[in-house]
């Protein structure tokens, strides 16, 4: 670090300093970090202030050469003059080492870069995504795969993840349902939460851990039409009820950033929203880190029709709470104008900064600004064996069993054989998911190695089938599904009909999900319905392997196959995970965190839906609310999920039937194992609010207990209700519980389960 910007520090901090003696310097206290930011500060210029509100991507390979091109050779400049806060998409120990270093050898301040990457489910160990892992209904195995990921990442010298994704989607055409946790605020809470403090652990100055950032704030997930940078249209009972607790739980968790949304939210484009940004975040909910556009999301402001050009862009955004600039080129080119001219006041530019340096200080860059850059532990950590076997745990456990007729699965390890189907199930790389940040292409366990390594004396053959793609398949290459070449049909069908059973993987590449994938149309692509049809035909012992990074449509097979996987896209040990299961090594126990459609044109689908005035049919007559040519009712509902073994509810039982302020109700009941295996059971805990200030959702997720069993064992599961479980954003709009009569279930899904009642009073 500069001589000149340490005597700076240490003539502001002695006092701070001989108070701490002794004591590491990333362990200081919250005031002791604010008075360091405020020293700082006080020796800002005005253009030094608005750099570190400027942030980048990467425009060359930071490991050769000096940039020769004008746009990296500004950049280049840019940093060494103190004029960029962040970077995104600089990647490995010697990359970060050396543009850390121009920051802090040749600026006047020294003021270390914070570098950030997309993080999603993984640096270069892939885990499953994490619609996936939400499968799991274990917030816990979210928080070790996030600490794994950090572990990787921070070793390369990133000190920051645009993650977790914790927008609440209900609608499958949207590409970015797998980056999320679902349909339910509920469970989406629960992941978020456990996701941030996996990703900051307790300690942010601790060398292992990144900062988070909860994304999109807000109403994302809500796009019309599933279309991605669409508008949404959303009611604030929808927005505080069901998109905020999300976000609300990250804030409750210390998450370091939050990132704004593309889309329009009633008409205002998210990042100019103060409302979101300065009322509710900031505000309301106390959050002290700091806000980033998404990529040049302020820029995107004229294109929305709210700004005339990017000066009017950067005051509003601004204005409204954005803090950092992602390569929208609108703070840096504006700001000081708009604060000379008196439009923009200065402390709104120091508010700001103030927040991204406390991030920076909490995270130690400035006692060693290049701790995280550790190439031997580089070498060490990334897809090391711990890393990957804890990949393999949470693939299984994201898996979730949809049908198992005359119990088909599992698999016997003796005497099968097998055929294996599918262009997926022999893919290595369809695995690792969307936004897959650094894994390694080809990388991924494949079904097939899987099976192969799990089956025993059972012998495995394999038929690829017609192509799914054409040509090339990459993030940045429009995907092309084959649907002219029909070549490997015949090979199919004829090993199937020579096999016992066959393990059929079908669903999705992982191209098709992620950012600006939204689809029409949610059915198999390509030739992969005749290929299942044709198999069917001459094997009726039928077992297909789902992967898919979104809801969708298989009616004809779940009306026809046997036995049925959801297996997603689940990362680097995708095939073994899932070879474990279908061998019976692992007994499935995820539970749907969405709902499946029986057609596109159900979409939005999602079980915590309104009563409408006309819910149930008239004898009779068709005015109800209905479709005339499919059910209303989804394919599989929301928290639905089967076992090996199977098992009985009974015994509910409420420790009162009225509620009072303050008080509380225990609801219990009895789960036994009624199979001959052991298994885990998901228990759900829902209620309605019968009568309200505003119509309330026919059932609403308000607990759940993953519980293990031996065969014939039983557990009691017990849940407890207050008045906090029971309140809502209503028509006072404010959150609070309202006295009448509630309805509740005890269930294995959003669907079935034991009913009771009860009062508040």
């Amino acid at each position: 670090m500069k001589k000149q910007f340490l005597s700076l520090l240490l003539l502001g901090l002695i006092a701070v300093a001989c108070q701490k003696a002794g004591t590491d310097n990333t362990s200081q206290n919250d005031s002791a970090i604010n008075t360091k930011v405020e020293a700082l500060l006080s020796k800002m210029t005005l253009i030094e202030k608005i750099g570190q509100l400027n942030q980048y991507s990467s425009r060359w390979e930071l490991t050769g050469p000096a940039p020769e091109d004008v746009d990296s050779m500004s950049l280049y400049n840019m940093v060494k003059e103190g004029k960029v806060g962040s970077m995104l998409n600089v990647t490995g120990a010697n990359a970060t080492r050396k543009i850390q270093a121009w920051a802090v050898d040749s600026s006047r301040l020294g003021i270390p870069l914070i570098l950030a990457y997309d993080v999603i489910h993984g640096y270069e160990t892939m885990f499953p995504i994490p619609l996936a892992e939400a499968a799991s209904w274990e917030p816990e195995l979210a928080k070790k795969s996030s600490r794994i990921a950090a572990t990787e990442a921070s070793a390369v010298g990133l000190h920051w993840t645009f993650a977790p994704m914790v927008d609440i989607a209900r609608d499958a055409r949207w590409g970015r349902f797998m980056e999320g946790s679902g349909e339910d605020p509920y469970l989406g809470a629960k992941m978020a939460y456990a996701r941030v403090k996996g990703f900051q652990g307790d300690d942010l100055s601790d060398e292992t851990t990144i900062a988070a950032c909860a994304k999109h704030f807000a109403a994302y997930g809500f796009i019309e039409s599933g279309r991605d940078y669409n508008s949404a249209q959303i009611g604030d009972p929808t927005l505080h009820n069901i998109v905020f607790p999300p976000f609300k739980a990250c804030v409750d968790a210390g998450v370091a950033t939050f990132m704004n949304a593309f889309n329009t939210i009633n008409e205002t484009p998210a990042t100019a929203s103060s409302y979101l940004q300065r009322d509710i975040l900031k505000g309301e909910w106390g959050f002290e880190g700091f806000v980033v556009s998404d990529w040049n999301s302020i820029g995107e402001l004229l294109p929305h029709g709210v700004a005339a050009d990017k000066k009017e862009a950067a005051y509003k955004a601004i204005t409204a709470g954005s803090d950092m600039d992602m390569e929208g080129n609108a703070y840096i080119n504006n700001l000081e104008e708009l604060v000379n001219e008196g439009k923009v006041d200065e402390a709104l530019i120091d508010d700001a900064v103030r927040r991204i340096l406390t991030i920076k200080f909490k995270l130690g860059l400035f006692d060693d600004p290049y701790k995280y850059c550790n190439p031997e532990r580089e070498k060490t950590v990334l897809r090391c064996d711990e890393h990957l076997a804890a990949a393999k745990e949470a693939a299984k456990r994201s898996i979730v069993l949809l049908k198992n007729e005359n119990d088909l699965l599992p698999l016997k390890k003796d005497g099968l054989k097998i055929a294996v189907i599918g262009e997926l199930a022999g893919s290595k790389d369809v695995p690792l998911g969307s936004w897959r940040a650094k894994a390694i292409t080809n990388s991924a366990v494949s079904l097939l190695e899987g099976m192969k390594n799990v089956s025993g004396s059972s012998s495995i053959s394999f038929a690829q089938g017609p192509a799914y793609t054409e040509g090339l398949r990459s993030f940045t290459t429009e995907l092309h599904i084959n649907t002219t070449d029909r070549s490997g049909m015949s090979e199919a069908k004829s090993l199937a009909s020579k096999s016992d059973v066959v393990v059929i993987a079908l669903g999705e590449d992982c191209w098709q999900s992620g950012e600006g994938r939204s689809q029409t149309d949610i059915s198999m692509k390509g030739f992969q319905q005749e290929l299942l049809e044709e198999v069917y035909k001459v094997n009726k012992n039928v077992v297909v392997v789902l992967m898919n990074g979104r809801p969708i449509e298989i009616n004809w097979m779940a009306e026809n196959v046997p036995a049925i996987v959801e297996c997603w896209h689940l990362g680097s040990e995708a095939g073994n995970g899932i070879a474990e299961v279908l061998f019976g090594d692992y007994n499935p126990a995820g539970k749907l965190p969405v709902s499946f459609p029986r057609a596109v044109g159900q979409q939005p689908l999602y079980y915590n839906h309104l009563h409408t005035g006309r819910a149930t049919n008239g004898e009779g007559n068709v005015f109800w609310s209905h479709y005339t040519d499919q059910s209303k009712e989804p394919l599989y509902s929301f928290g639905y999920g089967l076992s090996y073994t199977t098992f009985d509810y009974s015994n509910l039982k409420l420790s009162a039937n009225e509620l009072t302020e303050g008080g509380k109700i225990v609801v219990e009941a009895t789960i036994t194992n009624t199979g001959n295996v052991a298994g885990e059971e998901i228990v759900q805990l829902y209620i309605r609010d019968l009568v309200g200030s505003i119509s309330r959702p026919v059932k609403e997720l308000k607990g759940f207990e993953k519980i293990k069993l031996e065969p014939n064992e039983s557990k009691v599961v017990s849940f407890e209700i207050t008045t906090k479980d029971l309140e809502f954003y209503g028509a006072s709009k404010e959150w609070k519980a309202e006295p009448g009569d509630f309805n509740l279930w005890v269930g294995p899904n959003s669907a079935e389960g034991m009913a009771a009642s009860f009062t508040l009073k």
